[in-house]
């Protein structure tokens, strides 16, 4: 029963300190001394036009502070195109972008619901630009990150650039969801590791460009563009890379149930693209990208979707070993006391050891979900965007 235990307990222990520790250090081992773009370029004589896609849906609240930093960017206006999405929007959205009109500000409606992927897919027949540059309706833009996101392409073997998110504090949020903010800095932080290689297992979601014959390839609706988007790139001999100077602002969700329901939702699209792609995680036929894949995407997704089997080892070990019967309520109470943190109505902000352990309860719980609606074969088409206002 013990060596049963040990191996349950040894299965989310592994993916835990490969994925998230020797990960990091392997790519810092292969990136000694190389830049996060390895041919950092200047200014082009003349900057590319670009298209920046911004899919909405009941963004009334958000959208407007959002199209007026990228018209306030610096970047020459006449070679930007602002093209909002609208999911079918049914409060004051398309109003708001109508009034941008004849500031290069236009408005593609659906005329029903589709979801994000779909939303992007209609897009691409009303690109006008070389390069295209896709951001959320509640994201900020500062005035500098677009020329930082568009000077890589200058190399004419760069595909897709990806921006650094900068997690803020919500207009309307409790300090609970402050470990949104440190795995997110955390993110970023492997993924300029791992452009240093030239190749990155994934863009953010928030901020991100690519060539227009990446983005004019119509995606199934239940995959992510910015991951999906990658892997199209590497497959085509794409190099792809994060620009850490391109930064945008990205407001935390306003509750830890938020986050909880973003995480599931963008998890269980996460893990149909790399389904749709399991063919590049064969280390065989796609070497160091294979390992990229699978240690930066699989590997994670795993280690929480694991944590009952190591819960239930610990309970099995605490039959005969006292530091098992110990780390066993410890886990309880941490579980316990993170739930209330998710689930509970605490009138005050949480301590901080509480609040991290709802953060854990909310990457378990989404895992959980996610995995379970993979493997079920739900799909989810409709896009709820988690409300977010800095």
């Amino acid at each position: 029963m013990m060596t049963v235990a040990m191996v349950l307990i040894a299965i989310p222990l592994v993916l835990l300190l490969y994925a998230y520790i020797g990960y990091p250090l392997l790519l810092s081992l292969i990136g000694a001394g190389k830049r996060a773009i390895p041919n950092a370029v200047d200014d082009p004589a003349e900057w590319p036009s670009i298209t920046v896609v911004i899919p909405a849906y009941n963004a009334e609240g958000s959208i407007a502070r959002t199209i007026d930093h990228l018209l306030a960017a610096d970047y020459p206006a006449a070679k930007r195109q602002l093209l909002v999405v609208s999911d079918a929007s049914t409060d004051r959205t398309d109003e708001i972008v109508r009034g941008y009109a004849g500031q290069n500000v236009e408005l593609l409606r659906q005329s029903r619901r589709g979801g994000k992927t779909m939303g992007e897919n209609a897009a691409a027949a009303h690109l006008r630009s070389d390069i295209v540059v896709s951001t959320d309706a509640t994201i900020v833009v500062p005035a500098q990150s677009l020329k930082q996101l568009v000077r890589p392409f200058a190399d004419p073997s760069v595909g897709i650039v990806s921006g650094r998110d900068v997690s803020v504090e919500a207009a309307v949020a409790s300090d609970d969801t402050r470990g949104e903010a440190k795995y997110s800095g955390y993110e970023m932080w492997v993924r300029s590791l791992e452009s240093r290689s030239g190749l990155i297992a994934g863009a953010t979601g928030s901020l991100y460009a690519m060539r227009r014959a990446l983005y004019t390839s119509a995606l199934p609706p239940t995959l992510t563009r910015d991951f999906a988007s990658t892997l199209d790139a590497y497959e085509q001999r794409w190099r792809t890379v994060a620009a850490d100077d391109a930064i945008c602002l990205v407001a935390r969700a306003p509750s830890l149930r938020a986050e909880l329901h973003r995480k599931a939702r963008t998890m269980t699209h996460g893990l149909d693209t790399l389904w749709h792609y399991r063919r590049l995680m064969n280390p065989l036929r796609h070497g160091r990208f294979a390992l990229m894949l699978i240690s930066h995407k699989l590997c994670r997704w795993l280690m929480f979707a694991t944590f009952p089997l190591g819960l239930a080892g610990l309970a099995l070990a605490s039959v005969a070993s006292g530091w098992a019967a110990v780390l066993f309520v410890l886990a309880l109470a941490a579980l316990a006391a993170g739930s209330l943190a998710v689930w509970g109505a605490p009138r005050h902000a949480l301590p901080a050891v509480v609040a991290l352990c709802g953060y854990v309860v909310v990457a378990i719980t989404a895992s959980l979900l996610a995995w379970g609606r993979v493997l079920r074969g739900e799909r989810v088409l409709i896009w709820e965007p988690t409300r977010r206002q800095a």
